[in-house]
């Protein structure tokens, strides 16, 4: 989970730098895209860096950010298009997280 969020947050910030962009760059976009685009490449980060590290705060970041990505399309769909997939995979990746960390519970002698 770390890796991903490391990547989504590479990405968020490959947007607001301008590498890979369309015609578009970071400040013809709307103020809403900017903000979201903004939080997420600091709240990404952050959060692989606390679950690289295996801090609680880390889950509790992460947690944050999958959560904030999952609202931001289903109640703001003007900000990155709604998409139906993204809610998915942030969904699945909360589950997997979840299931992983019922799985170490039980590894941990009591």
């Amino acid at each position: 989970m770390a890796v991903l969020s490391l990547i989504k947050g590479v990405y968020h910030w490959t947007q607001i730098c301008g590498v890979g962009v369309g015609p578009e760059d970071f400040e013809m976009r709307s103020v809403a895209w900017q903000t979201a685009t903004v939080f997420f490449a600091v709240i990404d980060l952050v959060a692989a860096v606390g679950l690289w590290l295996a801090a609680a705060w880390g889950a509790v970041v992460w947690l944050t950010a999958v959560v904030s990505m999952a609202v931001v399309e289903v109640f703001f769909p003007q900000v990155y298009g709604g998409s139906i997939y993204v809610v998915l995979g942030e969904v699945t990746l909360l589950g997997l997280y979840m299931w992983l960390a019922v799985l170490a519970a039980r590894e941990r002698p009591a």
